[in-house]
């Protein structure tokens, strides 16, 4: 691993791409999907604006999601990039701890937001009468304020934690960002206690959300099996399978790094997990949910119509 000056408060970034021709083809991949990714989110949040028949709970916590990948991603690919071509590694201490934060931030909202948009789908499936009680625009504002206070709240603690620990042996993190999990390591004394204290934070963020999130879906699926219109059933299990496979897409990588036994796991394998959350699943999200939602693709062409008729 490499050694770092022992004067510098800077942290070394490792990095995920080999220094050659294969790495610049790569790197020219995740930079077209990091274009790809702003614009989906920078449209679906335009949409969702623009299309009064949108301005509904779903499509509220729908928006605040893109925001969130929008957010999330300009954190990690820019340094990635600037970092290879340039040929350095390094991160300044204050840019390493606003990295760690935004990215916290972000993925601990999101699963709160998940589980939100979840619970949005059982009210309105199995509950349709209580429907504007519960799911009112005052409800819908506590649900987004709540995942990024609570988001914001949870990254502070642990990255202003992280970065108070004494490193005063390598400061190269065998990453390209600067996550905790790959920090922690690096400190010159027992961090047994953060690292529990990690777990437990993974299972309140990650664990708690996708069991309410699963309950929620396993109501919905019982309550749509039990339709007589077929119409309705077909539209429920549309939403529901749209919604579902961005759950996995969010949380299948995390499972796979944080509730991996650390014997079983290795730096390669949680830097090429990491790709999948950090640059893959802010694409795909809005990808998903305008090629599989009707309203979604009826809100494209009206908007589409009235770019043609103001230019006529």
């Amino acid at each position: 691993m490499e050694k770092c000056n022992q004067t510098s408060s800077d942290f070394i970034l490792l990095g995920l791409l080999p220094p050659n021709q294969i790495g610049l083809l790569l790197l020219f991949l995740i930079i077209l999907l990091f274009s790809f990714t702003l614009f989906g989110n920078s449209g679906m949040i335009y949409l969702i604006y623009k299309d009064p028949r949108l301005h509904i709970p779903m499509y509220f916590l729908l928006s605040q999601l893109s925001l969130m990948d929008l957010m999330s991603i300009p954190t990690i690919v820019p340094k990635m990039a600037f970092n290879f071509l340039s040929g350095q590694k390094s991160i300044s201490f204050l840019g390493c701890g606003v990295q760690s934060f935004l990215f916290l931030t972000m993925a601990s909202a999101e699963g709160l937001l998940l589980a939100s948009m979840a619970y949005d789908r059982f009210v309105a499936i199995c509950q349709p009468l209580h429907y504007p009680i519960r799911m009112s625009k005052r409800v819908c504002v506590k649900m987004i304020m709540g995942s990024w206070i609570l988001g914001s709240l949870h990254s502070l603690a642990y990255t202003a934690y992280a970065l108070h620990l004494p490193y005063c042996r390598s400061r190269a993190i065998n990453h390209f960002l600067c996550d905790i999990a790959a920090m922690v390591p690096l400190a010159c004394m027992d961090t047994w206690i953060y690292e529990y204290m990690i777990f437990m934070s993974t299972c309140l963020f990650l664990l708690f959300p996708f069991l309410g999130i699963t309950a929620s879906y396993g109501r919905v699926l019982y309550t749509v099996f039990h339709m007589c219109s077929q119409e309705g059933r077909k539209k429920a299990y549309t939403t529901c399978s749209t919604h579902l496979t961005v759950v996995t897409f969010y949380y299948a990588p995390f499972f796979f790094t944080y509730f991996q036994p650390s014997h079983l796991r290795s730096a390669t394998g949680d830097k090429i997990l990491a790709v999948f959350y950090t640059i893959l699943t802010p694409m795909l999200n809005p990808i998903i949910y305008s090629l599989r939602n009707k309203e979604v693709l009826r809100a494209i062409s009206r908007v589409l119509g009235m770019f043609s008729s103001i230019r006529k």
